[in-house]
């Protein structure tokens, strides 16, 4: 059986209705799960931003990969690993207050996470915590071993490259050029 490692794709597509459920269809066909999807205008006009994180072998990410950019309205689709990009996550919890206030070291914990606290009231509080899936995870189980986690929700992972520009960048200006000297 082959390793499985998690992966980073960053998909580019033109703003047209139906691309997820297209992306989303390839995973599905490979029998791949998807850990986290973010989908997202990016920094070009009229395109948007597909972060998405499976955990699968090299051979599936290839088919992924290649399958995915045959799609009509998908610029590029690109496979990226934990060094080549910057990436974070946010999650929000929310936490009784009567057991949370019982436990002594409360304001270190969150304090130790750099947590955001968003609202406070009788009954609960809503703590914000921005920062890798390692930490959200982390914070979680310590505040659900207190007992006090009523709601938790996290975010796909957002993730931007390492490199200078994003390859998708170079790939427009190329086609736009293609374009310009057939006019």
């Amino acid at each position: 059986m082959e390793d499985t490692t998690l992966y980073t794709i960053i998909v580019h597509s033109e703003n047209f209705s139906g691309i997820l459920n297209q992306v989303a269809a390839v995973f599905t066909r490979l029998q791949v799960n998807i850990e986290s999807l973010n989908v997202s205008a990016s920094s070009m006009k009229n395109v948007h931003k597909f972060t998405i994180s499976c955990k699968t072998t090299a051979k599936n990410i290839e088919k992924i990969l290649k399958q995915i950019n045959k799609k009509l309205d998908v610029i590029n689709a690109s496979c990226y690993t934990d060094d080549e990009i910057f990436q974070s996550e946010i999650a929000m919890f929310k936490i009784s207050t009567d057991e949370f206030q019982n436990w002594d070291n409360t304001s270190r914990l969150l304090r130790g996470y750099n947590t955001h606290i968003v609202e406070v009231t009788p009954e609960y509080l809503i703590v914000e915590l921005a920062g890798s899936s390692e930490a959200i995870n982390s914070l979680y189980e310590e505040l659900d071993r207190i007992g006090c986690v009523r709601q938790f929700v996290r975010s796909g992972k957002v993730a931007v490259t390492a490199s200078r520009l994003e390859p998708v960048s170079e790939l427009l200006s190329k086609r736009e050029e293609r374009y310009r000297n057939k006019v």
